[in-house]
C-alpha cells in the first residue's frame, strides 16, 4: 500500500510538473544593437557646426559731426575741380582757402551792415535794408575746423595743412571782429559751460558751373542751384 501511494504521489508530482511547462511562455530574445565605427571625414569635406552662428554686428553709423565733415570735404574737393584753372589737393594753399571761403559769402543768411548804413552797429534793427547776406563768423571757423582735420584724415601733411595757414587764422578773426561791429555785438569773452554734444552746421554746396579763380578777371566764383547756406 505504502508502495501504492508513493507511486501516486510521483505521477501526480510529474503531471503538474509536465503541465507548468506547458504553460510558461518563452523568454523574448533581446536585440543588442551593434555600434559602428564612424568612418573618417575627407579632407576636402566640411562638417557642419550644431552650433547657432553668432549674428554679424554691423558697424555703427558714424555720428553728425563726422558725416557733416565728409560732405564738407566733398564739396572742398569738389571746389578744387571746377576751379579755372583747375587745382589739385597738393597745390591748394592757405590763399585758394580764402578763395573758398569768400565764396561761400553767396549762399549766407546773416546779414552784415555795411559803414554807411544807417542801422550798421543796432543789433536789432527797426525794419530791412540792402545789406548783403554772408557766412557768419561761428559757421566758417567751424567749416575750417572740420576740414583741416579731414585733411589730415586723408593723408595731408600737419605742417602742410592750408586750413591751418597763418593767412586763414588772420581772415577768420577779421571776420568776427568785422560782424561784431556791423550788428552791434560787445566783443567781450563770455564765460559759458562747455556742452558735451557738439553742434555741426552743414554745408551742402552744389558745384555744378566753372568758378573763376583769383588769377581771372577779378569776378565771384559761380555755381548754379540752391544750396543751403551755412549761417
Amino acid at each position: 500500500k505504502k508502495e501504492k501511494k508513493n507511486l501516486n504521489t510521483l505521477s501526480l508530482s510529474f503531471q503538474k510538473l509536465s503541465k507548468n511547462t506547458h504553460k510558461t511562455k518563452p523568454t523574448k530574445r533581446k536585440l543588442h544593437h551593434r555600434i559602428f565605427p564612424m568612418e573618417p571625414v575627407a579632407s576636402g569635406s566640411t562638417q557642419t557646426d550644431p552650433t547657432p552662428s553668432s549674428p554679424s554686428t554691423s558697424p555703427p553709423p558714424p555720428s553728425r559731426y563726422e558725416s557733416q565733415k565728409r560732405r564738407d570735404w566733398n564739396t572742398f574737393l569738389q571746389y578744387l575741380r571746377n576751379h579755372k584753372p583747375p587745382l589739385t589737393l597738393a597745390r591748394c594753399s592757405g590763399a585758394h582757402v580764402l578763395e573758398f571761403l569768400k565764396y561761400l559769402d553767396q549762399f549766407g543768411k546773416t546779414k552784415v551792415h555795411v559803414a554807411t548804413c544807417p542801422f550798421f552797429g543796432h543789433p536789432d534793427p527797426p525794419s530791412s535794408c540792402s545789406c548783403p547776406h554772408k557766412q557768419a563768423w561761428g559757421s566758417l571757423d567751424a567749416l575750417i575746423g572740420r576740414l583741416r582735420a579731414a585733411y589730415e584724415e586723408n593723408g595731408g601733411r600737419p605742417d602742410s595743412n592750408p586750413f591751418a595757414a597763418r593767412a586763414v587764422r588772420i581772415y577768420l578773426r577779421e571776420v568776427k571782429e568785422s560782424q561784431a561791429k556791423a550788428r552791434g555785438i560787445p566783443n567781450e569773452k563770455k564765460k559759458r559751460k562747455r556742452q558735451s554734444t557738439v553742434t555741426t552746421v552743414r554745408l551742402d554746396v552744389d558745384l555744378t558751373k566753372g568758378i573763376v579763380g583769383a588769377g581771372s578777371n577779378g569776378d565771384s566764383p559761380a555755381t548754379s542751384g540752391a544750396v543751403p547756406p551755412l549761417g
